[in-house]
């Protein structure tokens, strides 16, 4: 009878052991994806569970039992702590690594760049062009999608903070704006909460307004608190900005890339040769840098500047001055010896 016993638990022994060993083996072996295929992407719904998880990794093509990774799933431990999201399974994938990517919550991210002194059109463009990402805001006019952001009546050039955005496959183009939204009250809350006492614009929003007008002036980065001292010192006198960049977002598409002396003269609520003040809304989308250069412009008198050719500008407090240096740098005259 004993002989028996040890018979039996010796077999039960190696069953075990061979069972062990297989389900090693299984969880550490490479699944197969359809054939020519390098990856397949993985959608998990949040809610869902342990069962319907492995079965939505056999339903992107992977080629597994889903009852065997479902029991895998439990055995790791990992069942309670598997993510929604949006994922992808690579080919050498294994049970053991896709429980690992989903426990921790590993998924597959692209990205999107909005960039420095791009307007709202542009953005859209952008918006528009980015792969796996849920266009749910090309349909929507300006004002519904800035209702729907939370924004009611306020225009969206300039709302949004130029940076580069990760994003999970599938996710909405309205969560990526709202991150970028938020992000430029974060930034422009914090230069104004620094802002030099004597600036001439009143509140964020003017702020705003003046930070782009910078960023599409601005041909180097030094230049930026100067060019900014320039726009300050004329708001504070009341004194015209007549600044090229906003009659040129007042043009918009008619625009042909040759501004002429009738743009200049053509009134528009962007036109700042004809209208005291800043624009009703900003240009363009102010980067950091701008957005503090508005608030903490340079001690100067400068009242004019002029491109010299190099990226850099020059800049002058008097009338005959700036004549003088648009003659030097733009008419590619040598003033007069005195």
């Amino acid at each position: 009878m004993r002989a028996l016993i040890k018979r039996v638990l010796w077999t039960g022994f190696v069953l075990a052991t061979l069972l062990v060993a297989g389900m090693v083996w299984w969880v550490n072996s490479p699944m197969r994806l359809p054939a020519g295929v390098q990856s397949v992407d993985l959608s998990i719904e949040p809610g869902a569970r342990p069962a319907a998880i492995a079965q939505a990794v056999a339903n992107a093509g992977v080629q597994v039992h889903p009852q065997l990774l479902m029991w895998w799933f439990r055995l790791s431990g990992q069942a309670r702590h598997l993510r929604a999201g949006g994922y992808e399974i690579m080919a050498g994938a294994t049970p053991a690594s896709v429980t690992r990517m989903l426990a921790r919550g590993e998924e597959s991210l692209r990205t999107l760049s909005l960039i420095e002194g791009w307007n709202w059109s542009q953005v859209r463009q952008a918006l528009s062009r980015a792969s796996d990402l849920k266009h749910d805001s090309q349909d929507l006019s300006n004002e519904a999608l800035m209702q729907a952001l939370g924004r009611p009546g306020v225009h969206p050039e300039g709302q949004f903070y130029p940076d580069t955005y990760s994003y999970a496959k599938g996710s909405s183009e309205l969560a990526l704006l709202r991150r970028a939204m938020h992000a430029m009250d974060t930034h422009l809350a914090a230069a104004w909460a620094e802002r030099n006492p004597q600036v001439a614009v009143q509140t964020p929003a003017q702020a705003l307004v003046l930070a782009s007008i910078i960023e599409k002036e601005t041909g180097r980065a030094q230049d930026r608190s100067m060019i900014s001292s320039v726009f300050n010192n004329r708001l504070r006198i009341g004194m015209r900005l007549q600044t090229d960049p906003t009659v040129i977002y007042g043009l918009g598409p008619a625009f042909d890339g040759n501004l002429r002396k009738a743009n200049l003269l053509n009134d528009t609520p962007y036109n700042t040769y004809t209208r005291a003040g800043l624009p009703p809304t900003p240009i363009a989308m102010p980067g950091k840098a701008a957005l503090w250069a508005a608030v903490q412009p340079a001690q100067s008198k400068a009242l004019y500047f002029v491109a010299r050719g190099d990226g850099t500008s020059a800049f002058s407090e008097s009338l005959d001055a700036h004549n003088r240096a648009v003659a030097q740098y733009q008419l590619r005259k040598q003033p007069a010896a005195k």
